[in-house]
């Protein structure tokens, strides 16, 4: 079907010949001489895209464009135009013109316009299908070769840049594709952490091994302190990558941003390893110096990360970390108390360190499985992601990040643990002290099948406690879920198709460390 342009000057004959390209390349132009034929055509008739005179007899071309636009506000309309005066470009593009044009313009100049209005999705897609079926064997080669951390970031960096890709261009019809090279990826990351993820472990990070939790805070937090620099740690509970990289646009009209990595350590759970970040310690270091302190699977879940301030203030204690001024942790869980934080920023960006804790995203994960409607709105990762945009634009995180830009200080934000869609069900054997989440189990003698979790027999071998000579841990391998034979249906189907985190994947394990500067 052939685009409509209408094309609005009262000396429409002087362009005739930028009329005959347009036509020669397969679009439909119609002309009229002034803004009230143009008005009233438009009432009559669709068109796709209107080029627009300024000065023209009878009513001006910011009157006429004033009319088409509460015609159709989302209709393009390009003004072509003599006058070169910036107080008119100003005046056009605050009535919202999508394009302004100086004559004299050139053929070319004006099909390049509709090429830009009216061609541009299709030329994206075939583009992007293009691009991605030249990558396509990069990404394969790289999946099966990636032996060290820093290929693994890379190809996640990659999967990650391809699904918000085809979340734009939904038409071209690759995304079955990508998601088998997205599975694929995570049946050999499995095997990557299995073989050298022990050896991560230390108390000081080696220099060819990733960072894990409990370094975090010494890389990016303490030289800021040392500096006496003030700074605000927010870890925002399961942010994943993608979901980072969908809000990222709207924190850089703000920030400058630098971006890192960081492996969490296993389990994937807010249990061990948001305690292991602010204690700057492993699970079961923490249990040995400060059991006072130690949570458990048992704990409520608010119970469980309760003393993260009294771990943060022992971490600077043990590094020798003088505060020049006051530390204040707070943790977000609710809308109401998250703006009094926001009405506050001005005088949090007076503390020498602010931590903050911010829960919507992990209630969101967790609640889409239970709630028919948050489902219904995110039906899959790509709505997923959009929903986490939208949640941002209205949350009181966003305001207070809006809010500490006014002032000098430093930012660095992080997350404890990502999640995955979980889409594979796998039987766990286990008794009834065993814990409950679904992508990882702790308990006596836990067994499952081995295609689907990784047992571990040792926890003390990953730096986990260990209460007794039979306890073990099993970790959910790529999209599987942990569901006891009891009802086993019933759960099954419930939790299918639900954000868990605990586990080994990607999405949970490789998550960003941003570092925010005001602009």
């Amino acid at each position: 079907m052939k685009h409509t342009i209408l094309w609005v000057d009262d000396e429409i004959e002087l362009l005739e010949p930028h009329i005959q390209v347009l036509r020669s390349r397969g679009y439909s132009v119609e002309t009229v001489t002034t803004g009230e034929d143009a008005i009233e055509l438009a009432r009559q008739r669709w068109f796709d895209l209107i080029f627009l005179d300024e000065m023209m007899v009878g009513m001006s071309g910011l009157e006429t464009l004033q009319q088409l636009k509460r015609l159709d506000p989302h209709r393009p309309i390009i003004m072509v135009t003599k006058n070169e005066q910036e107080s008119l470009m100003d005046e056009a593009i605050g009535q919202s013109i999508d394009d302004y044009l100086t004559k004299p313009v050139s053929p070319s100049q004006i099909l390049a316009a509709c090429k830009k209005f009216l061609d541009a999705r299709m030329l994206q897609q075939q583009h992007v299908a293009r691009q991605y079926l030249k990558d396509f064997s990069q990404l394969d080669e790289l999946i099966n070769s990636a032996v060290r951390w820093e290929e693994w970031v890379e190809l996640y960096r990659a999967l990650v840049q391809w699904s918000l890709e085809l979340d734009v261009h939904t038409d071209v019809g690759l995304e079955q594709t990508l998601s088998e090279q997205w599975r694929q990826a995570n049946r050999l990351f499995v095997r990557f952490i299995e073989q050298q993820y022990p050896a991560w472990l230390t108390d000081r990070p080696k220099n060819d091994h990733p960072l894990v939790s409990p370094h975090v805070v010494d890389r990016y937090v303490l030289p800021l302190l040392q500096r006496q620099r003030k700074t605000v740690f927010i870890v925002v509970d399961c942010l994943r990558l993608d979901q980072w990289m969908t809000i990222e646009p709207l924190v850089r009209q703000h920030f400058t941003i630098q971006t890192s990595y960081y492996c969490s350590i296993l389990p994937t759970a807010t249990l061990y390893a948001r305690n292991a970040l602010f204690a700057g310690l492993f699970p079961a270091d923490i249990e040995r110096y400060y059991p006072q302190w130690a949570p458990t699977e048992g704990d409520s879940e608010n119970s469980q990360n309760a003393h993260e301030p009294d771990l943060m203030r022992e971490l600077l204690k043990r590094r020798g970390i003088e505060l020049g001024g006051k530390f204040e942790y707070i943790k977000i869980y609710e809308t109401e108390f998250g703006k009094r934080i926001e009405s506050e920023v001005n005088r949090l960006a007076q503390n020498q360190l602010t931590a903050i804790v911010v829960s919507a995203l992990d209630m969101m994960a967790h609640s889409r499985s239970d709630t028919a409607i948050l489902k219904e709105i995110a039906p899959d990762e790509s709505a997923y992601r959009s929903l986490t945009r939208s949640w941002f634009q209205h949350s009181s995180l966003w305001g207070i990040l809006r809010g500490l830009a006014a002032h000098d200080l430093t930012i660095v934000l992080t997350t404890d643990h990502g999640a995955i869609r979980c889409m594979r069900p796998s039987q766990v054997i286990g008794d009834r002290e065993t814990s409950t989440c679904l992508r990882y189990k702790v308990g006596r003698n836990v067994k499952a099948d081995a295609k689907a979790a990784v047992t571990i027999n040792d926890p003390t071998r990953y730096r986990l406690p260990k209460h007794s000579a039979v306890e073990n841990l099993i970790l959910a391998k790529d999209d599987y879920y942990f569901v006891y034979p009891t009802d086993f249906h019933h759960y099954a189907n419930k939790y299918r198709d639900s954000f868990q985190h605990g586990g080994i994947s990607l999405e949970e394990m490789i998550l960003p460390v941003v570092i925010l500067n005001p602009k």
